[in-house]
C-alpha cells in the first residue's frame, strides 16, 4: 500500500480504539442515568399509589358519613315501633327497619373491603419508599464510581485522541474528509480489507459488506494509492498483507 492508504489503515486502527473508549465512558455514565430514571419511575408510582389510598379514603369516608346517618335512622325507627299503635304499622316499620340493618351490613362490609384496601396499598407504599431509599444509596455509589472511571477513560480518549490528530495530519485532506464521511456512516469502520472468497481464484468481497469487489479494483489497489470505495456500501477498500506480498 502506499502512503494514503497505509496512513488510512493505520488512522482506522486508532479511530477503533478511540471509539472504544468512548464507548465505555457513555457506559459508566449511562449507568447513572438509568439508576436515575429507576428512582424517577419508582417515586412517579409512590405519587401514584399515594393518589390511589387517598381516592379510597374518601370512599371510606363517605361510607362512614352514610353510616351514621343511617344510624340515626335506625334509632328513630326502633323509637316509632316503640310508639306504634296497630299490628299493621309495626309490621311495617319492622320491614323497614330490617331492611336499613341489611343495608347498613352491605355498607359496613364496602367500608372493611375499603379499609383492607388503604392497609395494602399503605404498606405497598412503604414498600416503595424503601426501594427509593436503597436505589438512592446505591446511586451514590455509583455515581462516585462513576465520576472515577469517566476521569480515567476521558484521559485514555485525550491521549489516543492526540494520536488520532497525529495520524490524520499525514493524510490528504481530501482523503480524510472522505474517510470520516464513511466512518460516521458506520460507527467509525471506514476500512475495509478486501477478503479473497474462499475456493474462488480472482473473486474477491468487501469485508465490511461481504459484497463482491472486481478484479479490476484489486487491481488499481496493487498498482495505486488511490481511494477505491466498495460500490455497495462505499467503505474505503483496502488490501490485506497477504495480498500485498
Amino acid at each position: 500500500m502506499g502512503p494514503v492508504l497505509d496512513g488510512l489503515v493505520k488512522l482506522q486502527s486508532v479511530e477503533n480504539r478511540l471509539r472504544a473508549e468512548k464507548a465505555k465512558l457513555s457506559r459508566c455514565r449511562r449507568n447513572v442515568v438509568i439508576q436515575e430514571n429507576l428512582i424517577r419511575s419508582l417515586q412517579n408510582a409512590l405519587e401514584a399509589k399515594k393518589e390511589e389510598v387517598q381516592l379510597t379514603k374518601v370512599q371510606f369516608d363517605r361510607l362512614e358519613l352514610e353510616l351514621k346517618s343511617r344510624d340515626v335512622s335506625i334509632a328513630k325507627l326502633r323509637a316509632s315501633l316503640n310508639s306504634t299503635k296497630t299490628n299493621k304499622e309495626y309490621a311495617a316499620v319492622l320491614t323497614q327497619l330490617n331492611t336499613t340493618k341489611a343495608d347498613n351490613s352491605k355498607i359496613e362490609a364496602q367500608s372493611l373491603e375499603l379499609l383492607k384496601d388503604i392497609e395494602a396499598d399503605e404498606t405497598e407504599c412503604e414498600d416503595i419508599q424503601k426501594q427509593i431509599d436503597e436505589q438512592k444509596e446505591s446511586l451514590e455509589q455509583t455515581r462516585k464510581e462513576s465520576e472515577t472511571l469517566a476521569g480515567k477513560y476521558q484521559a485514555e480518549i485525550d491521549k489516543i485522541q492526540a494520536e488520532w490528530d497525529e495520524v490524520a495530519q499525514t493524510i490528504p485532506g481530501d482523503s480524510l474528509d472522505k474517510f470520516k464521511r464513511v466512518a460516521e456512516t458506520y460507527d467509525g469502520q471506514a476500512v475495509a480489507i478486501v477478503e479473497q472468497q474462499e475456493g474462488s481464484k480472482g473473486a474477491y468481497s468487501c469485508g465490511g459488506c461481504f459484497m463482491g469487489i472486481t478484479a479490476e479494483s484489486v487491481n488499481l489497489l496493487m498498482t495505486r494509492d488511490d481511494l477505491i470505495h466498495c460500490p455497495n456500501c462505499t467503505r474505503i477498500l483496502v488490501l490485506s498483507s497477504t495480498h500485498e506480498d
